[in-house]
């Protein structure tokens, strides 16, 4: 019997999915992972909008849904077969652990189901990471045992291992950050945990992301006609993370104006972040206070002043890239935070995040 970890993917065809599936499959401790389909019977309409990098499932003519077809890089390296969801089946596979990157109401209906079948789940949607009701709203679920809901709810983990590596390796359901609030976290917990942020004078984060951030189903935002030679901003004051990024960083909303943008690139994020500090500074106190915080983190990459990272610099990459630069009165500061969404905003993370669940070295299959 092989001593690798069995894991399963529901969500393999859409972007997200699509390069969890491609990081595990050369995880030296992974066995190939089993991949997975919504049965007809499960999902008898499928919602059109997929959320973060979902993607409706394929299938050819005979029923059967080769990955390889859909995502023809994967071909000539044999089958990949989606296989549709079903727990007997997770259970003869001995699947141990379950990442879903699928749509958030998807995630909120499924995360109950594994974890009464004793499987840990890792969940790439936004459907387990607000604890504060009224952050979750948003979202609209309608869970159908409430009560079982709530309890989930708090019992699971917010999956930035920067931040929560003490508690992420006994969780059961770890909630993987949305992609834009990695980049916003981890450009602030060190400056707000110091105490340093005048945060009467508020936060700005004006952050810009690849298409791919928009996920697979195409919209007329995001078809190529509105997005080439373009830039636009859009959930101004109501785009979902928001109130993860309030609730990870223990600020209120009102504290902090956050405006996401959409490039014209495939994939990556750009976070540029105005603070205001409490009193006059010195960059190299600054750049202590990151290098302080992030000592023994091996995916934050902090410049040294006053290089600033760039998109191209993280992309591909597990990283996110911090750098920052102090006016020359000591406390305006602007702090610009990089990563690839698709890899440290999602199935990177996800990987990170199993790592630590299972012991294995943090780095594991991601360098």
């Amino acid at each position: 019997m092989s001593s690798k970890l069995t894991v399963g993917v529901l969500g393999a065809t859409g972007y997200s999915g699509l390069e969890l599936t491609r990081l595990l499959l050369r995880h030296p401790l992974v066995d190939k992972p089993v991949l997975l389909r919504r049965a007809e019977s499960q999902n008898p309409h499928p919602p059109q909008k997929t959320g973060k990098g979902g993607a409706p499932e394929e299938s050819s003519g005979n029923g059967h849904v080769n990955l390889a077809d859909i995502f023809p890089a994967l071909s000539g390296n044999g089958k990949y077969p989606l296989d549709p969801l079903s727990w007997p089946l997770l259970k003869q596979r001995g699947v141990q652990l379950l990442f879903l990157a699928t749509p958030h109401e998807v995630s909120r209906a499924l995360v109950p189901e594994a974890v009464a079948q004793g499987i840990r789940v890792v969940d790439l949607s936004g459907a387990w990471r607000l604890k504060q009701a009224q952050h979750r709203a948003i979202y609209g679920f309608k869970d159908e045992d409430a009560v079982g809901a709530a309890k989930l709810t708090e019992k699971a983990v917010y999956g930035l291992p920067e931040l929560n590596s003490d508690q992420i390796p006994s969780a059961t359901i770890v909630a993987n950050p949305g992609c834009y609030a990695t980049t916003v976290i981890l450009a602030l917990a060190p400056l707000l945990k110091a105490g340093l942020v005048d945060r009467e004078k508020g936060i700005i984060a004006d952050s810009k992301s690849g298409v791919s951030g928009a996920g697979k189903e195409p919209s007329s935002r995001t078809h190529f006609v509105s997005v080439a030679d373009n830039l636009s901003a859009y959930g101004v004051f109501t785009h979902r993370h928001l109130g993860e990024i309030a609730e990870q960083l223990h600020i209120g909303t009102e504290e902090i104006t956050f405006t996401p943008h959409l490039l014209p690139i495939p994939r990556g994020i750009l976070s540029t972040i105005y603070v205001h500090l409490k009193q006059p500074m010195q960059a190299g106190q600054i750049e202590s206070c990151y290098r302080d915080f992030y000592k023994d983190r091996r995916f934050v990459r902090v410049f040294a002043n006053p290089k600033l990272p760039e998109i191209q610099f993280s992309l591909n990459t597990n990283y996110c890239d911090l750098g920052f630069c102090l006016a020359p009165d000591g406390q305006r500061l602007v702090i610009v935070s990089c990563e690839d969404n698709l890899i440290k905003g999602a199935a990177g993370q996800a990987v990170q995040n199993m790592n630590l669940m299972y012991g294995f070295p943090e780095e594991e299959g991601l360098l």
